[in-house]
């Protein structure tokens, strides 16, 4: 109806320029355009169709706003819309709320998600309708809820927010939950439309997500009980990441994304933070020792999700590498083997680290220290067989190796060489075998000695390997003279027969050596002189010492089956020398005519009589050379070689040089510490001991007793270097 102004006449509209000064509807006209939109209203609800045209009732809607009935219309679509609701409480009462099973259950579910389906679909299509009074009246009254909202709180207030139905709705949520987490198939649908139901109206966590979080605290705290006691580890660790992966799966496809992050903290805490402990006792030893690396990444990407694990982890893992390498090392019996495996050992721990704890910084220095622990637990041996291990790598028949694999090889053993506190040892053996390298020629290739050399040299320092950089050079330098030496006898009246080598090694660089006086042939002495004079005559006052036991020599023998050369050291070659003059000798008789001591000549006699290469007869036969044995030469002789290389037993070292070795490094380390006091005591003149002490373990570099350190001090004082405070003996004065 159009109100018409009696001057204007029937025809024509009234043009309001003033909300105030709009006229009033008639009551009729409201009544009537409120009885069409509640039956609209109603119809929506009861899913009919309805009768009216959607945009006549927009316009009618329109009306009623434009003419000051809004609040009067916001309060009725209210009343329609809560009374509809309050009647949809009916349907869930019927459900009987006792001794239900899951078919019930997920029955219940299924109304309530279509009575909110059909709720949100009314609820959106009621608000189409009323859209002009949702967007003027509604919006300009900021304490009024939108048609919408109002909708979720009828729904909430009524339906869901009743105890027997909000209860019933949330144990059938965690009852399907249960069932997928126990293998079952569920409908998530279902349960992404019920969580999202709870989740807009407000209640999601209040009514589920705390109940959810208890029941899967329970839940998992007993999974993790009885597992850690069925399965082994690796099973478990898969098995925890299995869960942690459908618990997230589970955030993705219909729980809250607020519940993530008390959800996945639940899973590790009961699943790993419980059982952080028993697992790596129970199972990290054996991962290691195994080298599953599958189960090492997973062991480490969750324990590095867990409040805790890393540190836990990181101790265990230095606990494994001090046990399993404090086996190697303090184990004699695998003294053989002991380089290797620890080379394999720190190989093994290096692709651990790299592989499965993603290189972490804090676990590669904690393998460092746990390396350098164990590795000392046993002075010195380790050192020294080191030092025998580049020697085997370095010494001419070593085939297993071609020249990279070597670099690679001797660039491992400078790792494990940090570890080492006692390097002076190493230092000792290593200058012994590199003599032996260099004098009797056995070393395999001259790059790979400086390589080593070079390695050691920024390892330690040049003052480490003066010395061995001057075994270098002494055997440069003797190749020079031996030229001139060439030249020299050429040019003699007389010259030999014999072809005589000598190396010049200065005494300071290389190992000491037992002087040993020999009876060599008369045509060897003769050669000994002349070059003593042309030595001498270039580098006047120096002093020669001949050391018997670093010579070897080639001799040219005749057998039945032709003419050998025989490769020996110069024992060996006065014993063989012997048989020019006779057929067969006694024990007794060799070492009268060689002047070689007794150990020395049955070691030789040994490798000429009962080695591979026997140019000697024994008499009895056996292996060992006992006192009454006798010898004579074997004519019989067979080899397919030209010239035989005898072993030559006597380089081989004995237990006598190994101790002889260590003692000398002990020896200068008491040298090293008194220079080391005398030095301190002379710059700071007065000083405790405790400062003293602490001073000197500054300086030294080698590991050392405080009581040892307390022996050199009180033979300083002996020998007048320094004196006690006469008031505090505790004090120590330098004596100028």
């Amino acid at each position: 109806m159009t109100r018409t102004s009696s001057k204007t006449g029937a025809s024509k509209k009234l043009v309001i320029k003033n909300f105030k000064d709009r006229p009033k509807l008639s009551e009729n006209y409201t009544e009537d355009t409120w009885l069409k939109l509640r039956d609209a209203v109603g119809a929506i609800q009861n899913s009919t169709s309805i009768k009216y045209n959607l945009e006549e009732l927009y316009q009618a809607v329109e009306n009623l706003c434009s003419y000051k009935v809004s609040p009067t219309l916001y309060k009725q679509l209210r009343q329609v819309c809560e009374d509809h609701v309050q009647a949809q409480i009916h349907q869930f009462r019927e459900y009987p709320f006792d001794l239900c099973s899951s078919l019930d259950n997920l029955s219940f579910l299924k109304r309530m998600n279509r009575c909110w389906q059909d709720h949100c679909r009314q609820t959106i299509m009621i608000r189409s309708i009323f859209l002009f009074l949702d967007r003027t009246y509604v919006l300009q009254n900021s304490l009024l809820p939108s048609i919408w909202d109002t909708g979720l709180e009828l729904f909430r207030t009524h339906i869901v927010s009743d105890v027997a139905v909000q209860k019933r709705t949330v144990e059938g949520l965690l009852e399907q939950i249960e069932l997928e987490r126990n293998g079952e198939t569920i409908d998530r649908s279902l349960l992404r439309s019920l969580l999202g139901m709870l989740s807009d109206l407000q209640v999601y966590r209040d009514s589920f997500e705390e109940r959810f979080l208890t029941e899967t605290n329970r839940l998992y705290a007993a999974e993790g009980q009885r597992l850690m006691q069925e399965r082994d580890v690796p099973e478990y660790l898969h098995h925890v990441a299995r869960r942690l992966e459908e618990e997230n799966d589970r955030i993705m496809s219909y729980l809250d994304q607020s519940t993530q992050k008390p959800l996945i903290n639940c899973i590790e805490k009961q699943l790993l933070g419980e059982h952080m402990t028993a697992i790596l006792q129970k199972g990290l030893s054996n991962l290691l020792d195994e080298n599953r690396v599958t189960e090492l990444t997973l062991l480490y990407q969750l324990f590095s999700k867990g409040k805790g694990g890393l540190p836990t982890l990181l101790q265990f893992w230095r606990d494994y590498i001090k046990s399993f390498g404090g086996e190697i090392v303090c184990t004699p019996e695998k003294d053989k083997d002991m380089v290797q495996d620890l080379l394999d050992f720190k190989d093994k721990m290096d692709n651990v680290v790299q592989s499965c704890f993603a290189r972490n910084e804090a676990f590669i220095n904690a393998m460092k220290e746990a390396f350098e622990t164990f590795i000392n637990k046993r002075p010195n041996k380790p050192a020294e067989l080191i030092a025998k291990y580049v020697d085997s790598k370095l010494r001419a028949g070593n085939k297993e190796a071609t020249e990279e694999e070597l670099e690679r090889i001797l660039d491992k053993i400078m790792i494990i060489f940090r570890f080492i506190h006692g390097k002076d040892v190493f230092e000792a053996f290593y200058k012994k075998d590199l003599a032996k390298r260099l004098l009797v020629g056995k070393s395999a290739s001259v790059d790979a000695e400086k390589s080593m050399l070079s390695k050691l040299k920024h390892e330690c320092g040049a003052a480490f390997t003066s010395k061995l950089e001057g075994m270098f050079k002494d055997m440069e330098l003797s190749k020079d003279i031996m030229i001139q030496f060439k030249q020299y006898m050429q040019n003699q009246s007389e010259p030999s027969n014999i072809e005589l080598t000598v190396n010049i090694l200065t005494m300071g660089y290389w190992p000491s050596y037992t002087p040993m006086e020999v009876h060599l042939p008369s045509e060897m002495v003769k050669l000994q002189e002349v070059f003593k004079l042309f030595y001498l005559s270039k580098h006047s006052g120096r002093k020669l010492q001949w050391q018997p036991t670093l010579g070897h020599s080639v001799l040219k023998a005749e057998f039945k089956e032709g003419k050998k050369e025989l490769q020996v050291s110069l024992f060996q070659t006065l014993v063989l020398l012997m048989f020019n003059e006779g057929e067969d000798f006694g024990m007794e008789e060799i070492r009268t005519a060689t002047g070689i001591e007794e150990m020395e000549l049955k070691r030789t006699l040994q490798s000429l009589a009962c080695g591979k290469a026997r140019v000697l007869n024994k008499n009895p036969r056996g292996k060992d050379v006992e006192d009454g044995d006798r010898f004579n030469f074997n004519n019989d002789f067979k080899h397919k070689l030209f010239r035989i290389k005898i072993n030559q037993i006597q380089m081989k070292e004995t237990v006598e040089e190994q101790v002889s070795t260590t003692e000398r490094v002990f020896q200068d380390r008491q040298y090293q510490i008194d220079a080391a006091v005398v030095r301190i005591m002379k710059m700071r003149k007065i000083l405790s001991h405790n400062l003293l002490v602490s001073e000197l373990y500054n300086q030294l570099k080698f590991p050392v007793k405080p009581g040892d350190l307390k022996k050199r001090i009180e033979s300083l004082i002996d020998r007048d270097y320094m004196e006690r405070d006469k008031e505090t003996p505790n004090q120590y004065h330098y004596v100028a």
